[in-house]
């Protein structure tokens, strides 16, 4: 695995798109450093992959990374992008 300091040199992304890419990027990264073992991340994909309410709340992490993102950005310099 990389180095853990190496992978996010920054939250400042050029766009909105941009900044859910990395947000989501921030959410599988917490999943994998929290569980390092590939194979365990695909048997435990199994449990959540068909349940809505897993589903939601792993939208509700990606949106809080988003949050996360926006706010570093300012917004997109206060809604400008």
């Amino acid at each position: 695995m990389q180095d853990a300091q190496s992978w996010l040199p920054t939250l400042k992304t050029a766009t909105p798109q941009a900044g859910y890419e990395l947000a989501v990027k921030l959410s599988r990264m917490a999943v994998k450093l929290t569980q390092p073992s590939a194979e365990v991340r695909e048997q435990l994909r199994a449990g959540y992959e068909r349940d809505a309410a897993e589903l939601i709340e792993i939208a509700h992490v990606v949106a809080v990374n988003f949050q996360t993102v926006a706010a570093a950005n300012g917004y997109w310099a206060d809604h400008g992008t």
